[in-house]
């Protein structure tokens, strides 16, 4: 296929539905790993965006996947380097993706970052950096630490933007 100068023809994910890997590289929980998974219905976005404590609460005490489909994702923790490789086939010239607040600083109020989740992200900069793409980078997709929203309130309190 011939491609324009104007148009780059990309790919896109966010951490959260991505990455999984939810206990690994020090990455902290964040609310998309309280998430559970619902039935479709016509306030399921509405019942999963609403996290109450006593919903918080058992999601901590799932050890596992169980029923939070976001702490597995598509399992690109452990396979981003074949999947960039298939973005590189299809002649993808931009990849956006989206970094994982928790993943840099589990409780995402530390003063300085989780050195595994840097290593993670640097490696990702360096393969599509070889592969001849561009990144389109989004620094927040929803997910939040947990541990902001215990504390803080989440977005509720304005010190959030103000942490970093």
């Amino acid at each position: 296929m011939k491609k324009t100068k104007d148009i780059l023809y990309g790919g896109a994910i966010a951490s959260s539905q991505y990455e999984g890997g939810y206990k690994e590289g020090g990455k902290g929980l964040d609310t998309q790993d309280c998430r559970h998974y619902l039935k479709r219905t016509s306030d399921a976005t509405t019942s999963t965006r609403l996290l109450t404590q006593d919903i918080i609460d058992e999601a901590k005490k799932c050890e596992g996947i169980g029923h939070y489909p976001f702490r597995q994702g598509s399992d690109g923790y452990h396979h981003i380097d074949e999947d960039i490789a298939l973005l590189k086939e299809l002649g993808i010239d931009i990849y956006r993706f989206s970094i994982s607040w928790a993943r840099l600083y589990p409780h995402g109020d530390e003063k300085t970052p989780n050195e595994e989740g840097i290593k993670f992200y640097d490696h990702i900069f360096k393969e599509v950096h070889k592969a001849g793409m561009k990144i389109f980078l989004t620094m927040n997709h929803y997910a939040v630490p947990l541990y902001l929203v215990e504390h803080y309130g989440g977005w509720t309190n304005r010190k959030l933007g103000r942490i970093h």
